[in-house]
């Protein structure tokens, strides 16, 4: 695979390049705001088996939102490929994808994680759940809605309202408690807060780790990838926490995708559908689910060591399409409650 740029900022020189090779027919092209090194054996599998060479931009999901817009017709980009359902469907919503027929897609994918018209399609999954001191904590909250109990006031850290995972997170409680429930939740985990929204999902584990707090959100993967070492002031300490998969008695857990779709003026649009079929595969899905410490989209295949170690759960099946659709009105309500 050749990756063309890897910059998040995204050079004019970059979309010359690759629009020289963008008619080629041994080759896809794709902006990807996913950046795990490790994914390269998931393209180098896909070039071994169909030949055809993949041509990656990474960057920001917005920047490379605009970037479409911008490049219109133009655009040497087959594939949209984002870590959250919000921006997937953002880009959609703006005209930047196109609808796929795909008996492999359809029959591979559940249909809550895809959009209905074959706009795009979910590839792996995360789980966005709660991690809690087992020493300080006897009865962690067991659902999303638990958090804003006042017992719990003081003791949470989660981040701040403007990160996606957090307003695909409000946009299903949104969907599952209706306006006014969601703006009493969102009033109650502000009220509960040990600290103003501060860092990634890491940092609100080591929150947890240094005392500030008591109970985090994050999702699964940055907790397994403490386990796997590495990771500074969390590594190490991941004895000490439990965790709670929410809402297990009703709607189930909330997940979040990665997720991908045709660029609506696809140059390479027969090796696009290639790959994203591709991506469905046992193997590919297998290294979801072994390699990255995720979920695979895919039913039917196992769970890897880490992943497993937190147990079996329900997700939640609401159709992915709804976070999109409910988000602007989730910052509102962020914005209303003064989360930060």
């Amino acid at each position: 695979m050749r990756v063309l740029w890897t910059s998040s900022t995204l050079a004019l020189v970059a979309s010359t390049a690759l629009s020289t090779v963008a008619m080629a027919q041994d080759e896809v092209n794709i902006y990807s705001s996913r950046h795990y090194d490790n994914d390269q054996l998931i393209y180098d599998e896909f070039t071994e088996q169909t030949g055809i060479t993949v041509n990656r931009i990474e960057g920001d999901a917005d920047e490379l939102i605009a970037r479409l817009n911008a490049e219109g017709q133009n655009s040497p980009a087959d594939i949209f490929l984002t870590v959250d359902a919000g921006r997937i469907w953002r880009a959609d919503e703006a005209g930047l994808l196109q609808p796929i027929e795909s008996d492999v897609l359809d029959n591979r994918i559940p249909q809550h994680l895809r959009h209905p018209d074959g706009h795009w399609f979910g590839m792996s999954q995360r789980a966005r759940i709660i991690f809690y001191d087992k020493e300080e904590i006897e009865n962690p909250p067991q659902t999303y809605e638990a958090l804003a109990d006042p017992q719990y006031e003081g003791q949470i850290c989660i981040r701040s309202s403007s990160n996606v995972y957090n307003q695909s997170l409000m946009a299903s409680i949104i969907d599952a408690a209706g306006e006014d429930g969601a703006k009493e939740w969102a009033a109650g985990v502000v009220a509960n807060m040990a600290r103003e929204p501060q860092g990634g999902d890491t940092d609100q584990l080591l929150g947890v780790v240094s005392g500030e707090c008591n109970i985090a959100v994050a999702n699964t993967y940055y907790f397994l990838r403490a386990l796997d070492g590495g990771v500074d002031g969390l590594s190490g300490s991941t004895d000490m926490f439990g965790w709670v998969f929410p809402n297990q008695s009703d709607r189930g857990a909330h997940v979040n995708v990665a997720a991908m779709g045709v660029t609506a003026h696809a140059p390479n649009k027969e090796n696009a559908v290639k790959f994203l079929e591709f991506m469905t595969s046992d193997f590919a899905q297998a290294y979801f689910a072994n390699q990255n410490n995720e979920y695979a989209a895919v039913p039917g295949i196992g769970l890897a060591e880490n992943p497993a170690s937190l147990g079996l759960f329900r997700m939640d099946d609401v159709n992915l399409a709804v976070f999109g659709e409910n988000t602007p009105r989730a910052q509102e309500i962020f914005n209303e409650v003064d989360w930060k």
